[in-house]
């Protein structure tokens, strides 16, 4: 039986072709789309051969499932989350995760790959569900598995509910900073640093499960409630 041969590497491109077509797609399908955007426009735009795209990601679907993974690394970072040690009280447990997921939602992000994550997003296709199975669905099944140690007795879509709720208030800070800055000013939403948004979104949510006292109280002695 005869085997696929690889293509062969196009001479010239150098050997950051590769990062150089990642970056164009992520440009190119951020502004115009999957249909939108086209190869040879890409490899213009990345001084590649148009083999190129066929001999690193083998073809332009490839390369926008690889793009919109590499704006996800670059807008959410999500991968590689802490996993709490064996024994961790899960009230702890909720603390490390919103602690690690503002992080993420605070750590500089470009606008192209803010971009193309939302495009992607908002109409989910074979990219997105690439994504959601390699980044984001073990990060969600990890808070529930959190939720339901703290919440025994929940209902499965009170217990999602919960869920949404928490990480609705941590991605608010992303998505929405633009359009809070044109409200309250630049200055304003750069006040609100990591480590407030990790202390309020932790307080927030303790107080709602009736794990803490009400946020307008004074924070109890030894830091986040």
């Amino acid at each position: 039986m005869a085997r696929t041969r690889r293509p062969a590497a196009p001479a010239a491109d150098g050997p950051d072709a590769r990062g150089r077509l990642l970056e164009a797609g992520q440009a190119a399908f951020a502004d115009r789309g999957f249909d939108g955007a086209t190869v040879r426009d890409i490899c213009r735009r990345a001084g590649v051969n148009i083999a190129g795209v066929t001999y690193h990601f083998g073809g332009k679907e490839g390369l926008y499932v690889e793009a919109v993974k590499h704006a996800h690394t670059c807008a959410a970072r999500m991968n590689d989350f802490p996993a709490p040690p064996p024994g961790t009280p899960p009230v702890e447990k909720l603390r490390v995760f919103i602690r690690e997921m503002v992080a993420r939602m605070h750590a500089p992000a470009s606008t192209t790959a803010m971009k193309l994550m939302m495009r992607e997003m908002a109409d989910p296709g074979r990219a997105a569900g690439v994504v959601v199975d390699e980044f984001i669905r073990p990060v969600a099944f990890a808070l529930r598995g959190i939720l339901r140690e703290l919440l025994p007795g929940l209902d499965e879509p009170r217990l999602l509910a919960t869920g949404f709720s928490v990480i609705g208030q941590i991605l608010f800070y992303r998505q929405n900073r633009p359009v809070s800055e044109l409200i309250f000013g630049k200055a304003a939403v750069d006040a609100l640093d990591a480590g407030l948004v990790t202390d309020h979104v932790t307080r927030f949510t303790l107080a709602a499960l009736g794990l803490a006292e009400p946020v307008g109280s004074s924070p109890r002695r030894g830091g986040t409630a």
